[in-house]
């Protein structure tokens, strides 16, 4: 087996929900940065670009899904409609393969990960319920 996907892998199962957030966050804007950079290469891998910003949207779906709207109420319901923003223009960025919505959605999702990461820390990593239901990033 891989040594780099075990250490990867035990990374994920061994995370707290908190961590797990982050992890998505940064996922996100990892897969963001590295469709910009196919955006400015002489060559513009067409569907490099497009693999980037789907993989993208996978993640930001996962965010979605893992909001608690029970717990979360208003927080919940702002971030859910936040993440569909962010699907929608990175969407139309993957059809005009235009950098201002990736680079949109990617600005947000900085600034929603530092936000993240500040309550994560204050509250030891440990945030939601840690139930294999999903993460409750906004309660």
């Amino acid at each position: 087996m891989n040594p780099v996907r075990s250490y990867k892998e035990t990374q994920i199962k061994t995370a707290t929900p908190g961590k797990l957030i982050l992890m998505l966050y940064d996922g996100a804007i990892r897969h963001l940065n590295q469709a910009l950079q196919d955006m400015d290469d002489a060559h513009r891998r067409y569907d490099c670009i497009s693999n980037c910003l789907i993989k993208a949207q996978d993640i930001i779906a996962e965010l979605m899904i893992s909001l608690d709207f029970e717990r979360g109420g208003e927080i919940a319901r702002n971030l859910f409609g936040l993440y569909v923003f962010m699907n929608r223009r990175l969407l139309d960025g993957n059809i005009k393969k235009d950098r201002a919505p990736v680079e949109e959605v990617r600005t947000l999702l900085s600034e929603l990960r530092s936000a993240w990461a500040e309550v994560a820390d204050k509250a030891g990593v440990s945030v939601g319920s840690g139930q294999s239901r999903g993460v409750n990033i906004a309660g």
